[in-house]
Order: C-alpha cells, then sequence, then structure tokens
C-alpha cells in the first residue's frame, strides 16, 4: 500500500505541473483570434476544471487513507502497548548499529 501512496502522490504533483503548464499556455494563447482557437481554448478549459476536479478528489481520498492508516496504528498501539514498545527499541537498536559502524 505504501508504494500505491508514493505513485499516488507523484501523480498528483505531476498533475499538478501538467495543469499549471496547461494554465499557462491559455494564457499565453489569449489574444489569438480565430474560431479554431477559441474552441480549442474552450475545451482545454473545460479539460482542465475536470483535471482539477479529479485531482482534487484523489488527494482527498488519499488523505482519507492516510488518516485511516493513523487511526489503525494508533489503535493497535493503545491494544498492544508493550508490542509496540518492543518494536521500537528493536528498530532503534538496528538503526543505532548500522549508525555506529560508520
Amino acid at each position: 500500500m505504501e508504494t500505491t501512496d508514493v505513485n499516488t502522490d507523484k501523480l498528483v504533483a505531476d498533475m499538478k505541473v501538467v495543469i499549471a503548464d496547461a494554465e499557462e499556455l491559455l494564457r499565453a494563447t489569449a489574444g489569438q483570434a480565430g474560431e479554431k482557437v477559441a474552441a480549442a481554448r474552450a475545451r482545454i478549459q473545460d479539460n482542465l476544471e475536470t483535471a482539477k476536479l479529479k485531482l482534487s478528489q484523489l488527494g482527498e481520498a488519499s488523505a482519507e487513507r492516510a488518516k485511516a492508516a493513523a487511526r489503525v496504528t494508533d489503535d493497535y498501539v493503545h491494544d498492544n502497548p508493550w508490542h509496540a514498545v518492543g518494536v521500537a527499541a528493536l528498530v532503534g537498536l538496528v538503526l543505532g548499529t548500522l549508525i555506529s559502524r560508520r
């Protein structure tokens, strides 16, 4: 699931860049005349609005998944405090050993 979240975050970041570039292109061509240019600009604007909406929904869904994971982790730690302390101690020991070797 962690890989999916990383891929989702990258996709969201990439889409934000594409949307920003498309908006910049629309601003740059604002003075262009012609029926075909106006029609293309209208289609692009509509597609950008749709993309922004979907991107917002994707971000909200990702945030909800992160909150759910945090709740599950919190519940586990409250239900099994000594297990959580043991795991944290083991991780600290491993990290300390790896760092001290350098």
